[in-house]
């Protein structure tokens, strides 16, 4: 009897629910699932690739987003996870449906207070390297789409003052961040400490952070940038390979990758037989631990 081969999932998630529309448009055959307490996904195909994606609308918040994102890959046993959405620009070069790609993600709020004043103990996370170059080799057949690979900054903050405090403490202490959000550090630490996976905070430029954040948003400028992230998260998925399931799917934009002596290694549960001999029978065991 052969073994029954699970479809690799990628669990993709939002804060908003214009962020979650953006993404389900490209999802086909969805349904929804829920979890034991309550959580719930649409999962379905994503057309032209082997991938399931998993999509949830968590709300906002990096403490929300850490908690659930690890109640979902416990549930889901995804092999990447992506956080997609909007955020507000912290660079003058980088303008409203712009769409930034986090090379890591910064925790803002991290430090002590003392009487010289606060000094920052910064915390940060890379983002997969396997996703980021997808994504940079992606971006290149995307003509509408402009995208800088930069530090994402998250804080529990919506920022619309250029001259406030946190934005001078921004400036000051990270100012290499091209954006900042609400909750990539959460779900990011959750992929770090749930297994080390893949992830990849992607967010779609909205705002300036600044005092023109409410008339940029009035005018349709967060459909827009929702639709640019999920635009790089979709192409990103068609050029990133699934390292279980089937051996090599046809839609992959990658082949195997090559062993020193000339010969291929394939990822997932499967044995490469090709070229041996064998007399008698052969037997597969399934370790169930994993």
């Amino acid at each position: 009897m052969s073994v029954p081969e699970t479809q690799p999932t990628v669990l993709v998630l939002t804060a908003l629910p214009l962020e979650y529309a953006a993404l389900r448009a490209h999802v086909e055959k969805r349904q929804e699932l829920v979890h034991p307490e309550g959580t719930r996904v649409e999962t379905g195909q994503l057309a032209g690739t082997s991938w399931q994606v998993a999509i949830a609308e968590l709300g906002m918040g990096a403490e929300r987003a850490a908690a659930l994102t690890t109640q979902l890959i416990n549930w889901l046993h995804p092999e990447a996870v992506f956080f997609v959405g909007v955020a507000g620009s912290l660079k003058d070069d980088i303008g409203i449906g712009d769409v930034v790609v986090g090379t890591q993600v910064y925790e803002i709020h991290g430090g002590k207070q003392t009487p010289e004043g606060f000094l920052v103990r910064p915390k940060a996370l890379p983002g997969s390297h396997a996703l980021e170059q997808a994504a940079r080799s992606a971006v290149r057949d995307l003509p509408d789409v402009r995208a800088h690979f930069l530090p994402i900054a998250t804080g529990d903050v919506v920022l619309a003052d250029s001259e406030s405090d946190i934005a001078r403490h921004l400036r000051r202490n990270y100012n290499d961040a091209g954006a900042i959000e609400m909750e990539g550090s959460g779900a990011a630490h959750a992929a770090h400490l749930n297994g080390q996976l893949n992830a990849l905070v992607i967010r779609g430029i909205s705002d300036r952070a600044d005092a023109g954040k409410r008339a940029a948003d009035a005018a349709g400028s967060q459909e827009l940038a929702a639709k640019q992230a999920a635009a790089v998260t979709v192409a990103v998925l068609r050029k990133h390979r699934p390292r279980k399931g089937s051996p090599v799917s046809s839609d992959s934009e990658e082949g195997p990758q090559q062993r020193g002596d000339g010969g291929a290694t394939y990822g997932g549960d499967h044995i490469d037989f090709r070229g041996g001999t064998f007399h008698g029978t052969v037997i597969g065991k399934s370790d169930e631990r994993r």
